[in-house]
């Protein structure tokens, strides 16, 4: 799974979001990095998308040795440059700053139309190269104004201090993030696309390029990338077994991998009873997207309906965004098989892609969600798919209008540059960017004013 991580707008508030080890070098480059991002994602992405929820099941699975080739089975391992090295490396201020370069010129989307192009951008390397960079800090300057260059105030680098705040943002819990990866044949592989240096993982001996076989038992062929990180995820401190494979050709071990998960809830939730309605309503409140976001929502939603909550009330005010997976999963829970939460669109293919619902929703009861000048990017996706799909009515004001998707990869020093690679357009076909979303009310309505919207809704929808 990729990660997109959903970086809301520029403010003292603002949290990065996708992780990518750039030694792999990302993105297009993208089978071999992505942390964090979109995804089928994390994508973002972080990585990751990254904060996270995720889910499980299996049959059981044999942990041992692969079986030999035998002499018409042909196994390619992985190309030298996709192994991680372990050894002390050594990153010249040059090495740096290229490697900032290269993830823009294969990455970046220009959704402002400020005419950025590759040409020109290959004039600057060379303009920024001719000379030798004497220190790691003039070399991080040049990558400000590099970035700064492009005039998206979205992309921008992140001091090694910064870029390592962003473990809050783990998917997983133990320091990874996950993309479904087709092998030779069309079967999907889960492989570990992102891991944080140092990490609980990393530092148990998993490795970026490694498949993840099973986890705690349980074979994971045939799971989505945001199953898997379910599955991984749990208490901290907690541990949790998985199998990995390292390489094409490698052997199956099993490493044991103790949880470090650092988000905290963002889900508050209570029974309430509206000033204007006999009904009781659940009202749940998602300060951010983070890793126990969309796992304790689903918990938050079915204790109030076991309450006795008749219709939810989802705020959203405030709330900056977070990882983009979890919101396009919060979303699903409120969709239909089939319906569309998001479309997506940038210069690179994985990036260009209709989202869809692929179960039931988990509750059938009307929703309202409130929104104001401060809800943004994954909240804009998901308060756009519950109205768009006719499952809620939107309340307050208008939104920020942030639609445009970051990843943010990880350069060799521990720094990072978060870079604007796609944006969202509504399953309305809005673009969110800059415009944000209309609400259907400024106060509060009725139940029953909830209810005849969403049935009109229903109605123009099906003709």
């Amino acid at each position: 799974m990729s990660a997109w991580l959903a970086v809301p707008p520029p403010s003292p508030a603002a949290r990065p979001r996708l992780l990518c080890n750039s030694r792999l070098n990302c993105i297009s480059w993208l089978d071999r990095t992505l942390v964090g991002a979109f995804s089928g994602v994390l994508s973002f992405g972080l990585l990751v998308s990254s904060p996270s929820a995720f889910a499980l099941e299996a049959p059981s699975l044999q942990t041992s040795i692969s079986p030999p080739l035998t002499s018409y089975e042909i196994c390619r391992e992985v190309e030298p440059e996709d192994r991680d090295d372990t050894g002390p490396q050594v990153v010249t201020n040059e090495g740096i700053v290229e490697e900032a370069w290269n993830i823009v010129n294969d990455s970046f989307l220009d959704a402002g139309g400020r005419r950025w192009s590759q040409e020109s951008w290959q004039q600057k390397r060379k303009d920024i190269l001719s000379n030798s960079i004497q220190t790691r800090s003039k070399a991080h300057q040049i990558i400000k104004r590099m970035l700064a260059s492009l005039g998206d105030p979205y992309t921008r680098f992140l001091s090694p201090e910064e870029f390592s705040k962003m473990a809050r943002y783990d998917m997983t819990g133990i320091g990874i993030n996950l993309r479904e990866v087709p092998d030779e044949n069309g079967i999907i592989r889960m492989k570990v696309l992102g891991i944080i240096l140092d990490g609980p993982a990393h530092s148990a001996g998993v490795r970026q390029g490694d498949e993840i076989v099973a986890v705690n038992g349980v074979e994971v062929q045939g799971k989505s990338a945001f199953e898997v990180s379910s599955l991984l995820q749990g208490p901290n401190e907690t541990f949790v077994t998985i199998q990995v494979k390292h390489g094409n050709c490698g052997p199956i071990e099993s490493i044991e991998v103790q949880r470090q998960l650092v988000a905290r809830t963002p889900v508050f939730y209570r029974l309430e009873q509206a000033d204007n309605d006999a009904s009781p309503a659940g009202y749940i409140r998602l300060k951010e997207f983070n890793a126990l976001a969309r796992k304790d929502l689903s918990i938050a939603m079915k204790r109030l309906q076991d309450m006795g909550a008749s219709y939810f009330i989802l705020d959203l005010r405030d709330n900056l965004g977070g990882l983009v997976q979890a919101g396009i999963e919060i979303a699903k829970l409120f969709l239909g098989e089939g319906d569309t939460v998001i479309y997506t669109v940038g210069r690179d293919s994985q990036f260009q892609k209709a989202i869809v619902a692929n179960a039931s929703p988990l509750v059938q009861a009307p929703v309202i969600v409130l929104v104001n000048d401060k809800t943004a990017s994954a909240s804009e996706i998901v308060a756009s798919a519950l109205h768009d799909n006719c499952r809620a009515v939107l309340v307050g004001q208008r939104t920020y209008g942030k639609g445009l998707i970051q990843s943010v990869f990880e350069l060799h020093d521990g720094s990072g540059v978060v870079v604007t690679v796609g944006k969202y357009v509504t399953p309305n076909h809005k673009d969110i960017n800059g415009n944000g979303i209309e609400p259907d009310f400024q106060k509060l309505p009725a139940l029953d004013d909830v209810s005849k919207w969403l049935s009109n809704c229903t109605m123009l929808q099906q003709g």
